[in-house]
């Protein structure tokens, strides 16, 4: 019996210690400017720690004919990866503790896959204007390793077939032996916390003005995925919504 004991009291210093390096590996928080909040206040609990992190990828943006829409070094902040932030990934991250047991984080994390393996030590990632991404390969690369390991990816605010056709490019560089499928109303996804037998086309904030719910020719909103090789749902692809501007 105080043999088992010692076992356990072992096994949780070790388990103490993982997450001590795991803390230890990520990288700090940094705030970037955005483009719809190029100066917003910063987290007064930097320190925070939790176990769920609203974690936001940064990405280049794509070139659409000879200049790119989104000028300046996107690696800096101010392209269209900044879309809603910071302030919807705090909205999100207050809905979460909320409404939720999650102990989450206050304050999100921006997610550069270029910068080692810090992707790693992020399980959760949103992306946000997809429509305008341009991985390059080995960002896709490691990106397929990170969802293949059990991370998670959520894609947002993208609307009407250009848009779709710039996002699919490059999500065929992560994953060009896999289908993007409709989720099935029966998927454990819609059946998590709420049943979401009834969803709706989320506007964006244009919708203030214009009274539509779509964008381009985004009519028709579409609720997609790549599954793993278990059924597990890797990318959850919101497509003709924006859910950015809904928190």
């Amino acid at each position: 019996m105080r043999e088992m004991r010692v076992r356990l009291f072992v096994l949780c210093l070790l388990g103490v210690s993982l997450l001590g390096t795991l803390f230890a590996a990520q990288r700090p928080f940094r705030q970037y400017w955005g483009v719809e909040y190029p100066s917003y206040p910063l987290p007064a609990n930097l320190n925070e720690r939790s176990e769920w992190v609203f974690s936001r990828l940064m990405y280049r943006p794509a070139r659409i004919g000879p200049a790119f829409r989104w000028e300046g070094n996107w690696a800096e902040g101010g392209t269209s990866w900044t879309m809603d932030y910071p302030q919807g990934d705090r909205h999100m991250a207050a809905a979460v503790k909320r409404l939720t047991r999650i102990q989450a984080r206050s304050f999100e994390q921006p997610v550069n896959l270029d910068d080692g393996d810090d992707v790693f030590n992020w399980p959760w990632l949103y992306a946000v204007e997809v429509g305008w991404w341009d991985l390059t390969d080995p960002q896709a690369r490691k990106l397929r390793d990170y969802l293949l390991r059990g991370g998670f990816l959520l894609v947002d605010d993208f609307h009407g077939t250009q848009e779709w056709l710039i996002f699919e490019r490059s999500m065929k560089r992560v994953f060009p032996d896999r289908a993007i499928v409709d989720i099935p109303d029966n998927d454990q996804i819609f059946h998590a916390f709420w049943d979401l037998d009834q969803r709706f086309q989320v506007p964006g904030f244009q919708f203030v003005y214009s009274h539509r719910t779509y964008e381009k020719d985004g009519y028709d909103p579409k609720w997609r995925a790549i599954y793993d090789d278990k059924g597990r749902v890797m990318v959850a692809i919101c497509h003709n919504m924006d859910l950015g501007d809904s928190v």
